[in-house]
């Protein structure tokens, strides 16, 4: 029988400690908050997405893609499913995204925690791992007052990363993995708010609408998403915003110009909303700009666009040019946001960048520079979209982890 240590009691973590228990090891989970699957209850908005029914590797970024695509290779939708079935969890999907039937993110913890306890998993909670050692066939793993927590033959790293820092990830595992021998890509936020430099953002919070985000590094196109944008007092956030978050992130790591393009009529023309001004200019004359514009925008945002376009928000319409129009529906086609940094690492729902993963088996998540170590989930360089993708990974490679290292 294999004694495995498991570090790290998140999604990855206790996914790693069932498969590995319902191999047959004899497997404990280290887990330095006051319970497991802390950050788990935030997913999904509360709802936990668990994972996607379209699961393809473009939609996880890193600097080894292929590794991604080897992963799923092994541990698909299907897997997952199986997986969840097995936790005696029912899904429904909302288009792709898959959730739990009862759209309780703390219902799927719970599970998890029942699981680990009927398979007789040994669970230690606030205990801070410092340091791991590999002495003849054991691994030997030491708390924060550098006494000996316990020994095992296999240790499966599981700590997360460092974004969301209020459930506990800490980026601890970063300086675990180092300590034997692995090395880092970069550690930047990622799935998180952009904040600018304007500072008519103070006019602006609270405003959802839907618009294209386009992001513009030295100002070539990197990446795009179109959904729901909301501003806030200090810039940009929402989905599309969050898909093209790591790129921002990595670009400004570089000290790159960032900017975001945003297109707040992404559903038409410039030419189509053009015509459509100057019709209600016809109809409208005496109504003042902001009026004129009054149900096409949400109406704090009028008086920015306005005031961007050079045209006073007091003008009668009939009296502002079909030229100025123009100048104006250009704005509202391609609205220039300078970007001065992201939210720091608490705000973050992952990161980008994290243990470089050709040093890895992708088959079995085994480090290649040390025999017995596993590495999972956030703590790796794979990062994924929204809709279930990272969760989906943290089952994944936590249960191909599990059941190798009890083999």
């Amino acid at each position: 029988m294999q004694n495995i240590i498991v570090i790290g009691g998140g999604a990855s973590g206790m996914a790693a400690a069932i498969t590995a228990a319902r191999a047959g090891a004899d497997v404990t989970i280290l887990e330095q908050n006051d319970m497991l699957g802390k950050k788990i209850l935030s997913t999904g908005n509360g709802r936990c997405n668990l994972t996607n029914r379209n699961l393809k590797k473009e939609y996880y970024h890193g600097d080894n893609p292929q590794f991604v695509q080897d992963v799923l290779s092994e541990f698909g939708l299907k897997e997952a499913l199986d997986f969840f079935d097995g936790l005696g969890i029912d899904t429904k999907c909302r288009g792709e995204y898959v959730y739990p039937l009862c759209d309780q993110a703390s219902a799927v913890r719970e599970a998890l925690v029942m699981e680990l306890k009927h398979l007789g998993v040994h669970v230690m909670t606030e205990c801070s791992v410092k340091r791991i050692d590999q002495k003849g066939q054991y691994f030997r793993v030491f708390n924060s007052k550098g006494e000996l927590c316990c020994k095992a033959s296999r240790v499966i790293l599981s700590t997360g990363s460092r974004a969301s820092e209020v459930s506990g990830s800490d980026g601890s595992g970063y300086g675990l993995a180092k300590q034997m021998g692995h090395s880092l890509s970069p550690v930047v936020p990622a799935l998180v708010q952009l904040r600018a430099r304007e500072t008519y953002f103070k006019k602006l919070a609270g405003i959802r609408t839907t618009a294209e985000a386009a992001l513009l590094i030295n100002g070539k196109m990197a990446a795009r998403d179109t959904g729901e944008l909301q501003l806030t007092n200090y810039g940009l956030s929402g989905i599309p915003v969050f898909q093209i978050s790591r790129y921002a992130a990595k670009a400004l790591q570089k000290g790159k110009e960032v900017k975001v393009r945003i297109d707040f009529i992404p559903h038409i023309s410039k030419d189509i909303f053009l015509q459509e001004i100057l019709k209600r200019r016809v109809r409208w004359g005496r109504r003042t700009a902001e009026e004129l514009l009054n149900t096409l925008f949400p109406s704090k945002l009028i008086p920015v666009l306005l005031a961007e376009a050079g045209i006073g928000r007091t003008l009668w319409a009939e009296k502002i040019s079909e030229h100025e129009w123009m100048r104006f529906a250009e704005l509202c086609k391609s609205f220039v946001v300078d970007i001065a940094d992201t939210n720091p690492f608490e705000k973050a729902q992952i990161c980008a960048g994290g243990v470089r993963t050709e040093e890895l088996s992708s088959g079995t998540m085994e480090s290649k520079l040390v025999s017995g170590l596993y590495i999972t989930g956030e703590l790796l360089d794979v990062d994924g979209i929204c809709g279930g993708y990272n969760l989906h990974f943290a089952w994944a490679s936590g249960a191909l982890a599990g059941m190798h290292a009890a083999k």
